[in-house]
């Protein structure tokens, strides 16, 4: 199976990026099933509205999935009305079915989850623990997870944990690409954070001069999303008949 992810889009012009470039990139991959990260998606860059989620997937994403911005914005009914709009599973208040959804595309299937970290985050249920709940009822040898999470240390540890029992785990939140997309011993592809997708010249998605005054006086500062080109960051995996991963490659596309 042939696997395109996108990482945290990041407010309105994230969406406008995201529309320019995504059916020229599942073009490019061949790509069967597309799972792009919303949980930024809202104008101000926190949450995700109805209406944000109804953009992502007209932009041609298959699953929508979340972290810990999810319900900022959000009218929880989106999430009980469309099975592929996830948040985390591991939220302490989420319903069970929230975090995963299984991906009928007729030949094949896949199983998405979504799972939150708890290191530097706001208290969740362990996710090593959900991991292999949702796992006991998972019959897809294609399983995808979107480890949305703060510290470098977990997702690679949560990796490992879930090697060989996954296809892949994809790091999510810290909205830096990373260099490290491998494919672990048990056949898991792996990358610490696929990136976001945002404009250039900003923090993070975020107007420059509002998050370095953030940083400088450790003060509340109101953000907005920097508008203008920037970078589409993603990966892509290619699984075989027993869903192991064969291959990684990161996705950087620049868009005006």
């Amino acid at each position: 199976m042939k696997i395109l992810f996108i990482g945290d889009v990041v407010g309105e012009n994230g969406k406008r990026m995201l529309r320019k470039t995504l059916p020229s990139i599942k073009k490019e991959y061949g790509a069967e099933v597309c799972i792009v990260n919303g949980e930024n998606s809202n104008e101000s860059g926190t949450g995700m509205s109805k209406r944000d989620a109804e953009d992502i997937f007209a932009c041609g994403a298959d699953v929508i999935t979340g972290g810990n911005h999810s319900m900022r914005k959000a009218d929880i009914s989106i999430y009980e009305e469309n099975e592929y709009i996830l948040c985390p599973a591991n939220f302490n208040f989420a319903d069970e079915n929230c975090g995963a959804v299984r991906v009928d595309m007729g030949r094949q299937s896949i199983t998405v989850i979504n799972l939150i970290g708890t290191v530097f985050m706001d208290g969740h249920r362990n996710p090593f623990f959900e991991l292999d709940r949702i796992l006991k009822s998972v019959s897809d040898k294609n399983i995808f997870v979107d480890f949305h999470a703060e510290a470098t240390s977990e997702k690679q540890a949560f990796a490992n944990y879930a090697d060989g029992r996954v296809s892949a785990v994809v790091g999510t939140h810290t909205h830096v690409q990373t260099n490290d997309d491998r494919i672990l011993p048990g056949g898991t592809a792996y990358i610490t954070d696929a990136g976001c997708v945002s404009a250039e010249d900003s923090v993070l998605g975020v107007v420059k001069e509002a998050a370095i005054e953030k940083q400088k006086y450790l003060k509340p500062v109101r953000f907005s999303t920097k508008e203008g080109g920037g970078y589409v960051c993603g990966i892509f995996i290619e699984t075989d008949a027993d869903g192991k991963a064969v291959k990684t490659e990161k996705i950087k596309k620049y868009a005006e």
